[in-house]
């Protein structure tokens, strides 16, 4: 049965983070979480059981692109290769709602890599909550949007993701109000910028 901690959106409690942080460790737990841009269910980058679970709740298959939700932009550089174009221009966008597919580095496990491309996602939340989570995990969360097989936007209300995935995740985070847009998806794998999705942020500067 899914724990359900309700945090402060600007202020979040140390005494919750910890707690998150703890099972997230020595659980394995797999969270449903808020960020900028929707909710997203994340686990350990290690805990393969939990990346599995994603799947399934989603009801997608390996060819998954994958996203690893970073602290900051030094993280970020530890996991993807970025050219000095890219660089400048992923910089200024981050933190915010923006998802970068980018060739990953070997820091990154290759079962989370896509299987041809050896590409994965990453992004930078701008959102006090995820921010206190990752700086105290000290690693990046493997994540994914929480959007349900038939659905086409990420779900944004913690005490809805309670009711229906209750048996599903480990715990559901609340902390106000949440955007319903999912991320702007912007593949740079190739040395250039495709958006594939069109979110909550701004795509323009990219075409």
């Amino acid at each position: 049965m899914a724990r359900y901690l309700d945090l402060h959106p600007v202020d979040p409690q140390p005494r919750l983070v910890g707690q998150i942080v703890a099972a997230l460790r020595d659980d394995d737990a797999l969270i449903a979480y808020p960020t900028d841009s929707g909710y997203a269910l994340g686990c350990r980058v290690g805990n393969r059981d939990g990346r599995d679970r994603i799947l399934k709740i989603r009801g997608l298959d390996d060819r998954h692109h994958f996203t690893l939700v970073c602290a900051d932009f030094g993280q970020l550089g530890q996991l993807v290769h970025v050219d000095n174009a890219a660089f400048r221009t992923i910089r200024s966008c981050t933190p915010g709602p923006y998802t970068f597919i980018l060739p990953g580095t070997p820091e990154v496990p290759r079962r989370l890599l896509h299987p041809k491309k050896k590409t994965v996602g990453v992004r930078i939340p701008d959102h006090r909550v995820v921010s206190a989570i990752l700086a105290e995990l000290g690693e990046p969360l493997l994540s994914s949007s929480l959007i349900l097989p038939g659905e086409t936007e990420p779900r944004t209300m913690g005490w809805e993701i309670k009711e229906d995935l209750e048996h599903q995740v480990d715990i559901v985070i609340e902390a106000g109000e949440t955007p319903a847009e999912p991320t702007t998806v912007v593949d740079w794998s190739d040395g250039a910028p495709e958006v594939l999705r069109h979110g909550a942020g701004d795509s323009s500067r990219f075409e």
